[in-house]
């Protein structure tokens, strides 16, 4: 299965695990705000927050698509909803290596 269904599997299940099952473990994430690099031990309890909030159904993320996927990176794109109610769209770059997630940039911008 791509990495891509398994995140949207994850999603669709509420599967914290499952996500960070994804994850390298040298995975860092690259905060798009300011740059900031995050381990994936940083990035686990954000990630688990993130997870809780849509299993209680604060947070929710539609209209996702893979734009490109191969063995080295996976671009996808989705709609967050957000707990405060605003929405943006979300580029996520997904840097990969053999079959797991080593560095995530993203991009998000506000909906109106």
């Amino acid at each position: 299965m791509s990495v891509y269904k398994n995140i949207i599997s994850s999603f669709d299940d509420c599967s914290v695990q499952s996500y960070l099952n994804l994850l390298h473990e040298d995975y860092v994430f690259i905060r798009h705000q300011s740059g900031q690099t995050v381990s994936k031990t940083e990035w686990t309890p954000v990630v688990t927050g993130i997870f809780d909030a849509m299993r209680e159904k604060k947070l929710k993320f539609e209209e996702n698509r893979c734009i490109y996927e191969n063995e080295d990176i996976l671009v996808m794109h989705s709609i967050g909803h957000f707990p405060d109610g605003t929405k943006e769209a979300i580029m996520a770059v997904h840097t990969l290596s053999n079959g797991k997630i080593v560095k995530t940039e993203s991009g998000a911008t506000r909906i109106d």
